[in-house]
């Protein structure tokens, strides 16, 4: 099973290092979230296929590799010592984003109003 974490932990470090200046370090650490991205996505899917409750996984997992891949596009489509897109940052910061839903919508599951369920009433036929 591929990790879900990864391709996060990759996407924070390129923005960290994004922003500490190393544009280079950054986008090989966006090149190699790629495939981690790819792998977390499939996973996601075929969890899915198989008949899992993972919807919500498979669709921002899908969503972030394919916001990873844009942003790697424009980065890498920059002139060599211009600055760094805003698309390029924008589209991890959002990738960032969607890795993290599915756990705020974890961590929130027990705040989910359910219907109550009441006991059954039992009817008691009158004696005739």
């Amino acid at each position: 099973m591929g990790s879900r974490i990864l391709p996060l932990v990759l996407a924070i470090a390129a923005l960290a290092a994004g922003g500490a200046g190393a544009d280079g370090a950054a986008a090989v650490l966006v090149l190699i979230a790629i495939p981690c991205a790819a792998a977390a996505a499939f996973v996601a899917i075929s969890d899915v296929l198989e008949g899992r409750p993972e919807k919500l996984r498979a669709v921002t997992t899908g969503l972030a590799l394919a916001l990873i891949v844009i942003g790697s596009t424009v980065r890498t489509g920059a002139p060599v010592g211009g600055a760094v897109p805003a698309l390029a940052v924008s589209t991890l910061v959002a990738a960032v984003v969607l890795y993290a839903v599915p756990a705020f919508v974890w961590v929130l599951e027990p705040l989910r109003l359910r219907p109550r369920h009441s006991a059954p009433r039992v009817r008691v036929a009158p004696d005739a």
